[in-house]
This record gives C-alpha cells, sequence and structure tokens, in this order.
C-alpha cells in the first residue's frame, strides 16, 4: 500500500522526479493508482485536471468570511489576485444534486511556499504548497454525504503567498451536469450573483375595480436585519416602497418612484419626464436616484427594529395633463402615528394603482452569503370608491439569478396568517418559481382615517 503523499514526500522523489525517460511508464501507473486510491499528492507533484472537470470560477461564487478584516474584500470578477494574509479565509459554494466523492483543484500560482487549509463537510485538510508550482493544484479527495450545498471553506493556517486565484476546478462521482454555482460573468452575473436571488410576492387583487391604496405589514424576524438587505412592502408598477438595512448604524424608509425614461443615469432624463417631488415629511431626504434605472428618491433614516411589526400605506390616483400622484406613509409602533415619507409626480402616466408586489432583496455582494427572512401580513386594498378589500393570495417569483439556477437557495410561502420570503445563505430547498400561496385570515381590517393622513 502506497503510503499517502500529503506530508512526505519520499515515495514521489523516487519515483516522479526521475528524468529518465525509461521511467516514463512506471511514473505514469504511479500516478495513476495513487489517483485512483484518492490519497492526497504535495502540490509539487502536479495532478493533471482530468478531462471532463468542471470550473467553478472564484470571481462569484467565492466569499470572504471574515470580511471585516479592515473592510477588506478581495474577491473581483478575476478571482483574488493575490492573497497573502492569514488572517482572512474564504468560502466557496456550489450546490451538488447527488451523493459522492468530490475531487478538487485550485487555479492559483504559489508565488512563495504556502500551508493551504480545506474544509469541506467537517472534514479539514492542510496542503502543502511549493513555490514555483504551475496551476492547477490538486487538493484532495472529500466525501459528500448528502445531496444539496456544499461549502468550500479555506485558508492558510501558516504563510500563504498565493497569486491569480481564479478557479476551483471539481470531479468526482458527487458531480454531474446538474451541478448549480455562478457559471460565468456574462451579463455581470458575478456581481448579482454575489448579491444573491431576490423573490417576489405577486399579490393577486380580489376586485377588478380601480385600487387607490395598497396596505401592508413587515416584520423582520430577529437576525435577519442584515446590512445590505431591503424588504420592500409596497411595490407597484411606477416604483417600490419598503425599508432597508444600510449600514451597522444606519437603516432608512425608503419610497422611489422611477421615471418613465429609461436610462441608469437620471442627468438624461428629459424634463418632461422627471419625477416631481410635491411634498415630503420632517426629516425625509428627497431626491433622485439611478444605477438600476433612475427616478425620484425619497427616504426616512429611522432605527427600525427587527421583530417589531411596521405598516406601510400607498396611493396612486391619476391627474391632470397626463400626470399619476404616488404618497406614501410609515407606521412605527415606537411613534404610535403615521408619518408622511414623500409624495411623486410621474409625467407620463394616468394610472390608478397596480402591480401590488413585495420582495426581499440583498444590495450589497459582500452580503450575499447571509440567509435572510422576512413577513408580510395583513394585506388590503382600497378601491376608488373608499371599498376594502383583503388580498389572500401571492405568486411567488425570483429574479433572472434565480431562474438560470445559479442561485438556488430561495424559498417562500405562508404560515401563521403571513406571507414570508426566505433567501441567502445557501439552504438546501427551494421553492418553485410560479408557486401560488394563500394565508388564512382574520379579517383585520387596518383603521385608519384618510383624511387625517399627514
Amino acid at each position: 500500500m502506497i503510503k499517502t503523499m500529503k506530508y512526505t514526500c519520499a515515495i514521489q522523489r523516487k519515483e516522479y522526479d526521475v528524468c529518465s525517460s525509461c521511467l516514463q511508464m512506471k511514473q505514469f501507473i504511479f500516478l495513476f493508482f495513487m489517483l485512483v486510491a484518492g490519497t492526497m499528492l504535495p502540490a509539487k507533484a502536479q495532478l493533471a485536471t482530468p478531462t471532463g472537470t468542471i470550473d467553478v470560477p472564484v470571481g462569484g461564487n467565492t466569499w470572504q468570511l471574515n470580511h471585516d478584516v479592515e473592510n477588506i474584500d478581495q474577491i473581483t470578477p478575476e478571482g483574488i489576485a493575490r492573497w497573502t494574509r492569514v488572517d482572512q479565509y474564504f468560502g466557496t459554494y456550489i450546490r451538488l444534486a447527488k451523493r459522492g466523492t468530490l475531487r478538487l483543484w485550485l487555479n492559483a500560482t504559489v508565488a512563495n511556499r504556502s500551508n493551504l487549509v480545506v474544509r469541506i463537510g467537517g472534514i479539514k485538510k492542510e496542503i502543502a504548497l511549493e513555490s514555483g508550482n504551475k496551476k492547477p493544484l490538486y487538493l484532495g479527495e472529500w466525501p459528500i454525504r448528502d445531496s444539496g450545498y456544499v461549502a468550500i471553506e479555506w485558508g492558510a493556517k501558516q504563510y500563504v503567498d498565493l497569486r491569480h486565484i481564479t478557479s476551483f476546478g471539481i470531479a468526482g462521482s458527487a458531480i454531474d451536469e446538474h451541478v448549480h454555482f455562478v457559471k460565468s460573468n456574462e451579463g455581470n452575473f458575478f456581481y448579482w450573483g454575489r448579491r444573491g436571488p431576490s423573490t417576489h410576492l405577486n399579490y393577486q387583487i380580489p376586485t377588478d375595480n380601480d385600487i387607490a391604496y395598497y396596505y401592508n405589514e413587515i416584520t423582520v424576524p430577529v437576525g435577519s436585519d442584515i446590512i445590505g438587505s431591503y424588504f420592500m412592502a409596497n411595490g407597484f408598477s411606477g416604483g417600490y416602497f419598503g425599508m432597508q438595512v444600510n449600514a451597522a448604524n444606519e437603516r432608512r424608509i425608503l419610497f422611489s418612484v422611477w421615471s418613465p425614461f429609461q436610462t441608469d443615469n437620471p442627468k438624461e432624463i428629459p424634463e418632461d419626464h422627471r419625477i416631481k417631488l410635491l411634498k415630503k415629511g420632517h426629516g425625509v431626504y428627497g431626491g433622485e436616484f439611478g444605477g438600476e434605472g433612475s427616478g425620484g428618491q425619497s427616504y426616512l433614516k429611522f432605527n427600525w427594529k427587527a421583530g417589531n411589526t411596521y405598516k406601510f400605506l400607498l396611493k396612486g390616483e391619476p391627474v391632470a395633463n397626463n400626470y399619476t400622484n404616488y404618497t406614501a406613509w410609515f407606521f412605527a409602533p415606537e411613534v404610535n402615528r403615521w408619518e408622511l415619507i414623500a409624495s411623486f409626480s410621474r409625467p407620463q402616466t394616468h394610472s390608478w394603482l397596480k402591480g401590488f408586489h413585495s420582495f426581499l432583496e440583498n444590495f450589497s455582494p459582500k452580503q450575499g452569503i447571509y440567509e435572510r427572512e422576512v413577513y408580510f401580513g395583513n394585506q388590503w386594498v382600497v378601491d376608488k370608491r373608499g371599498e376594502w378589500h383583503e388580498v389572500r393570495k401571492a405568486k411567488f417569483s425570483a429574479d433572472n439569478t434565480a431562474r438560470v439556477g445559479y442561485r438556488m437557495d430561495y424559498s417562500g410561502g405562508s404560515k401563521n396568517e403571513k406571507f414570508y420570503l426566505h433567501n441567502f445563505g445557501f439552504f438546501d430547498r427551494y421553492t418553485p418559481i410560479g408557486s401560488v400561496f394563500e394565508r388564512s385570515t382574520k379579517n383585520k381590517k387596518p383603521s385608519i382615517d384618510f383624511d387625517q393622513l399627514p
């Protein structure tokens, strides 16, 4: 039985480094036996990546697990240019459809002798990397005991100096055509994949009457208020209204209305297509936004708290000269009253409210690894005649990152009289896109005096 090559290279030096052409066949037989036996070769003994190996780009599937170290995030679309710090460690995530074995290679350059530590499924291996290696670097074989997401966690115990870390190569009996990860950066998917899949609840309105008001309630469970989260309560065909976690010490109630002129640069919007701010509440910022469409933006910095339930009310009505006015109010139990966020007028639009929906998204690529959940309850609409209608059904949808199968950590449903969305965190079960949910209700119509709203 040949001893493992992980810590000693005595056998390898004897059998592999011999340059005589007469030993080429013996060398090939040795390497083949080592491959079948699943033993670990030192990185200096390069195992060529076998045909059929799948390439997993670092740039779209990796996160720095301790990114708070000097707030450095080394992940770029090209991977990691150079890694020298042992206080930085990383996680690369793939989703497998079956059990079996996972064999792993790393495409990188070893600038100086390094000691790489890799952990998969609780099994840790330390691999000695000699300087001057050519890629790929064979790291070993791990058992995969169940289907679902697998975390490849990697760091360094001692000195490390790796450059041009671009991808992992994966092979083995657990790898087939049903493995899921962000496969390429076409369409800027490394950015969107690291943000993670956004999910939506598209509410089914129980009336054909024109709708003047949308009402919704949000509860974010304790622990789900992660930086980069946007819990959007009252979405409509012209904009969105909800609450965010912008930084460790900043949270916002955000209300925005898109311009009918499609551009990511608000400076390009013609004057007759600009969103007009009619009024805003005390302490509310009013301005413009760009980047993902453009238009009018308003937000109130408010330290909302996970576990509390907040109420959102939106009004939309067509007015003269082909405009529609949208007004948003927010109710926090901490202040116990409705607060005006803002009122905007949208040109080239003459419509009552349409497209009532909610969503959950993460807008920070560094934070796309962390699991979140949000509950939406007691949805109602009020038609233009003042009649209330309770909303009991919602259809589940997700963004393109989910639809193409690059990220599968998303779900939704209903429980305890509320709808919920559950994203990110690389959990295994997911909800089929297009599912329809129905919540149980107690007919709790909100008590709102519209004439007394600020």
